[in-house]
């Protein structure tokens, strides 16, 4: 059955769409516009066996109450029947509400001086997140975790990133080096104190939309587990560690954070481990997702491994 065959059956669990789904993204899940008669929603065809339908309806759950709270995700919305998972389509959905604005960038995009506030805001954006979830009991949730061996492990979560085809063997070793100084890194700094939490792990410059009022909010939380606050950080502003900018920008988004909600200079000392961590873990993404050839593969891993050797030189 194609996805617009499934997404057509899908959405009738929601009372039917009043246009036929439309098309928006195909990356991890398949993501469609539909009119419902409760209004304009994204319905979600979820990858098949990325995430358990625990750990979907999880995600459903935070967001749910985030939402709740008045944090500004969108909020996923129930069939008549009161569910907010449904398998009529041939593999899980669900809908989220319609969030209004515009992805404050993309990915190649360059930056100008006026991102360094955005990304203040950015800051300011997951430290309300993680007050938020603090508040409404985030530990009870089924996610992955991006813990030490979710970043560091034998498996870690998103691949054995030190096996990305388009590595030499020098690189390899280079990467396994970084990698073994980082976890020895993560494991006396969890030791002593580091918080673990709920965290959207994902908020690239496509994730952090800029509403209508020209407030932030965030989407697309598809990736969130349990894992370090510091790593939300680092791995929102991984993208661009190449601008001449990046000084600017880690410098904001830290800023924005601690005016909202303390770090501790331990903490923040640790930006650079998960960043690289981040450029770490894109490379393992990239091995089932992406062929060899690849246009953007060259850049994944000539980012992972300038981290790696300004890493090691650092510690």
């Amino acid at each position: 059955m194609s996805l617009q065959a499934m997404a057509d059956r899908a959405v009738e669990a929601w009372g039917g769409s009043s246009h036929p789904p439309r098309l928006l993204s195909h990356r991890e899940n398949a993501v469609f516009e539909v009119f419902l008669p409760t209004g304009r929603a994204a319905l979600r065809l979820h990858r098949p066996g990325y995430r358990t339908p625990s750990q979907i309806q999880s995600e459903l759950d935070w967001t749910r109450a985030l939402a709740a709270r008045g944090f500004p995700a969108p909020a996923p919305v129930a069939h008549p029947d009161g569910d907010l998972l449904d398998l009529g389509g041939g593999q899980w959905s669900s809908v989220i509400g319609w969030m209004e604005g515009a992805p404050i960038g993309e990915g190649t995009d360059s930056l100008n001086s006026g991102d360094i506030e955005t990304y203040s805001g950015v800051g300011r954006l997951l430290a309300r997140l993680h007050e938020d979830t603090a508040a409404i009991g985030g530990g009870r949730f089924d996610r992955p975790s991006w813990g030490i061996d979710g970043l560091t492990g034998a498996q870690p979560l998103w691949g054995r990133y030190w096996e990305m085809p388009l590595l030499s063997d020098a690189q390899q070793k280079l990467v396994i080096t970084a990698r073994d100084a980082a976890r020895a890194r993560l494991a006396d700094y969890r030791k002593n104190g580091a918080e673990i939490t709920l965290i959207h792990t994902d908020a690239l410059r496509e994730n952090v939309f800029r509403q209508p009022d020209g407030s932030l909010a965030l989407i697309d939380f598809d990736d969130s587990g349990f894992g370090f606050v510091m790593y939300d950080l680092a791995a929102s502003v991984t993208q661009v560690v190449d601008d001449p900018l990046y000084p600017q920008i880690k410098t904001a988004i830290i800023e924005g954070y601690t005016a909202r909600r303390a770090l501790r200079p331990e903490d923040i000392a640790m930006f650079d481990t998960f960043a690289m961590l981040r450029a770490f873990s894109a490379l393992g993404w990239t091995i089932p997702r992406l062929p060899d050839d690849h246009p953007k593969l060259p850049t994944y891993v000539r980012r992972a491994c300038a981290m790696a050797e300004a890493y090691l030189a650092g510690v």
